[in-house]
């Protein structure tokens, strides 16, 4: 019997997507997509923030905090909530806080999230996003029975995009200026200046002056707008079909490296945007911060920020997690789930490629192997998931590729402190040997 032909796409897409998550483990990498056939013990962190994203699309506004050590897998929750905000028809962008893009300049943050806007089915999306509003304006108006080929139709939509731009302009008058400027200039073929006004509303600083005069504009996005800016644009966001904007930020104890001032700054920058989720005056925006502990509670930490701290700390642990809280706990890594990830690994493998001999890669052999890589780190298994995977992901190609293969006898971890491969947080607790 033939195989219907959805049937088979389907399959060829989830063949596809197992191979890229094998791909991104061979590299030590989180995979892109498909992060939910990885995900363990996270059911209930997954349900809390598709419930808060279900909340935002309705034109609210909400935040998390992601709070755990390294190796608790920080990056692939938020990961993993990036992904199920694709699949809720949200524009995401992910954002590591850095040098280049620290807290206390949100000009910076605000153009990183330009930069990084992604939709279900495209990367850098924002000239994208901004088409879609204006197709969507155009499409609405043919169905009423406008030819696409009548001129009336470039005046009509002209008019709804200024009714859209007066709500933008009391937002922000600059980017309805800059918007006004893109729907002109596309609509002339004046690629340029469109390209111009796209980079003008993504907080490009070296957007000409001719642009600037042409939008009738002054000036960049600055840190007294950036905000303002990122609200205007996703209403486009929403009104162009998408639920709204889910902002996913990394590494944001790097604030604490600062100086106290620009230290501070980023905390106060933080407590503006919690203050304006709670007012609602980021509707549709869902932002979701990780950090370690250290960002929470130590002397150069939130706590430094009483206001701050209040609205987002902790109630006192008793045993019972809540991460229906402000923040979400991690729990570090364990044997347990280091064994349970092998196991949903061998099944994506035998999806990307073939059956995994499992006399061979057995529990037993997964157990010997984390004993064996854990053993070069003090028995540390929140430390080595990466490690690990990769590793792993290699005795399973070497298991398909000869038969003769023994990963009891042959599989030894090496790892020096030399290896570039290593991260600073492996490094550091890596016995060394003599």
């Amino acid at each position: 019997m033939a195989i219907p032909e959805s049937n088979s796409v389907g399959r060829d897409e989830r063949r596809l997507e197992s191979v890229a998550i094998i791909n991104a483990l061979r590299r030590g990498t989180v995979p892109e997509s498909g992060l939910g056939r990885l995900a363990v013990g996270l059911t209930t962190e997954e349900k809390v923030i598709t419930s808060q994203l279900a909340f935002v699309g309705t034109g609210h506004a909400d935040c998390k905090f992601v709070r755990g050590e390294y190796g608790s897998g920080k990056t692939f929750l938020i990961s993993r909530a990036v992904e199920i905000g694709l699949a809720a028809k949200f524009v995401t962008s992910h954002v590591v806080i850095s040098p280049d893009t620290p807290l206390h300049k949100l000009q910076a943050v605000y153009a990183k999230i330009c930069a990084g806007l992604m939709t279900p089915t495209e990367d850098h999306a924002l000239k994208s996003i901004v088409d879609t509003w204006i197709y969507g304006i155009e499409d609405r108006l043919i169905s009423t029975g406008i030819d696409e080929n009548d001129p009336a139709l470039a005046d009509l939509t002209a008019k709804e995009i200024e009714a859209v731009l007066m709500r933008v302009s009391g937002i922000n008058s600059g980017l309805a200026a800059a918007l006004r400027t893109y729907y002109k200039a596309n609509n002339s073929g004046d690629f340029a200046t469109a390209q111009a006004a796209i980079g003008w509303i993504s907080g490009e600083q070296t957007v000409g002056r001719t642009f600037k005069a042409q939008a009738g504009l002054k000036g960049t996005v600055t840190e007294g707008d950036a905000l303002a800016f990122l609200n205007g644009l996703v209403h486009i966001i929403v009104q162009a079909g998408y639920a709204g904007l889910l902002v996913s930020f990394d590494e944001v104890e790097t604030a604490q490296a600062f100086a106290r001032p620009q230290r501070e700054k980023g905390y106060i920058n933080l407590r503006q945007i919690v203050d304006m989720i709670d007012r609602n005056e980021l509707p549709n925006c869902f932002f979701l911060f990780a950090g370690t502990p250290a960002l929470f509670d130590s002397a150069k930490g939130i706590r430094s920020l009483p206001p701050l701290y209040d609205r987002i700390g902790m109630i006192a642990d008793d045993g019972f997690s809540n991460p229906m809280q402000t923040q979400i706990v991690l729990p570090k890594f364990d044997v347990k789930k280091l064994e349970e990830v092998s196991l949903r690994v061998i099944d994506i493998y035998t999806e990307a490629y073939s059956e995994v001999d499992k006399t061979r890669v057995s529990i037993r052999f997964i157990r010997t192997m984390i004993e064996r890589v854990t053993g070069r780190f003090g028995g540390r298994v929140d430390v080595v998931p990466r490690l690990y995977l990769r590793e792993f992901v290699d005795v399973l190609d070497k298991c398909a590729l000869y038969d003769s293969y023994n990963p009891m006898e042959k599989y030894a971890f090496v790892a020096k402190e030399n290896d570039t491969s290593l991260k600073e947080e492996e490094i550091a607790v890596m016995e060394v040997s003599w």
